[in-house]
């Protein structure tokens, strides 16, 4: 999910074969055990903010009742395909209401670092918090910790899945808090000739530890965890009152 990427029009299409190499069920199970672990309304409603395409949705559905949120009208059409019958609405997580709370909110994949504003967290992390249950427990995936950023850092990545084939090359630069990730894109299909594309995805760096003095302003109990022993940004975990 990105609050300001134009590209997202293009390129929504293709995410999922950019990102075949997530193993979708290993970070599910772990979010899960976490889930359980903290969580304490002992109810199964889980809310997925900026869900994308719906590849976590699609997982959990299997053991919660889900709902989906996402800014982006393209990733959402591709979800709603995918997902038949689950509630999916297009919202701006700055300013989420659903008039309905959960026993676990989550967003993941480091949708977080797409406020650019400790203000806008502010009000996400709020957000978030007016849609737990009492006990539920609200699950963030960060952005970089800006004390492990590495300057220029470059990739390089192909898929393939039939007639499609895409290269893509990213390169980094930083300005203060924000991260500027420029991505190169060369699609191929079958019968067309070669796409070339270009994205720039802006990023804000939050250091964890005000991460979680932000959401412990918004009256949440809040930690940062590693959810596996390879896992470098680590998740916010942070668990509503008992009572409001």
């Amino acid at each position: 999910m990105s609050l300001a990427s134009p590209m997202y029009r293009a390129l929504a299409g293709y995410y999922d074969l950019i990102y075949d190499q997530k193993d979708y069920r290993k970070d599910t199970a772990n979010l899960v055990r976490i889930a359980r672990k903290f969580g304490r309304s002992g109810g199964n409603r889980w809310l997925d903010v900026a869900c994308g395409t719906g590849r976590h949705l699609e997982l959990l559905r299997r053991k919660f009742r889900v709902v989906g949120v996402d800014l982006s009208p393209e990733m959402l059409r591709i979800a709603r395909r995918r997902l038949p019958g689950v509630p999916l609405v297009r919202a701006d997580m700055r300013r989420l209401s659903l008039g309905e709370r959960f026993d676990v909110v989550s967003c993941l994949f480091s949708a977080i670092g797409y406020l650019r504003t400790e203000a806008d967290l502010r009000r996400a992390l709020n957000a978030f918090a007016r849609h737990l249950r009492p006990g539920g427990v609200l699950l963030v995936q960060p952005w970089i910790d800006p004390t492990h950023v590495r300057r220029g850092h470059v990739t390089l990545s192909s898929h393939h899945a039939g007639p499609v084939a895409i290269a893509r090359a990213s390169w980094v630069t930083v300005r203060g808090p924000l991260t500027r990730v420029h991505f190169d894109y060369l699609i191929a299909r079958e019968g067309h000739p070669v796409r070339h594309l270009k994205e720039t995805e802006v990023l804000r760096m939050t250091p964890p530890s005000r991460l979680v003095e932000l959401a412990r302003e918004a009256g949440l109990a809040a930690r940062l965890v590693r959810s596996g022993p390879k896992d470098e940004r680590g998740l916010l975990v942070a668990v509503a009152p008992p009572e409001r």
